[in-house]
C-alpha cells in the first residue's frame, strides 16, 4: 500500500441511520467508506483511497498532497 495514503486525514464516526461506521477523507472529494466495525472501516477506506487515486491518475487529474490535520475537534 502506498505510504502516502497513511498521511491523509480520515474522519471516522458512527452512523445510527446506517448502523455502521463511516469514514470520510476530506482531501479526496467524495472518498468515503463504511464498515461494521472500526477496523473494517479503516481497511475499507484505505482500499477506496487507493482506488480514488488510481482513478484520478487514469483520468489525468491532480492528486491533492496530504496536508495532515485539517479539522480541529
Amino acid at each position: 500500500m502506498d505510504q502516502n495514503l497513511n498521511k491523509y486525514e480520515i474522519i471516522i464516526y458512527w452512523s445510527k441511520d446506517d448502523n455502521s461506521f463511516i469514514a470520510e477523507v476530506p482531501e479526496l472529494p467524495g472518498c468515503m467508506a463504511d464498515g461494521e466495525s472500526y477496523n473494517d472501516v479503516v481497511d475499507n477506506v484505505q482500499t477506496i483511497m487507493a482506488e480514488w487515486i488510481a482513478t484520478a491518475i487514469s483520468l489525468g487529474r491532480d492528486i491533492p498532497e496530504p496536508k495532515g490535520k485539517l479539522i480541529y475537534a
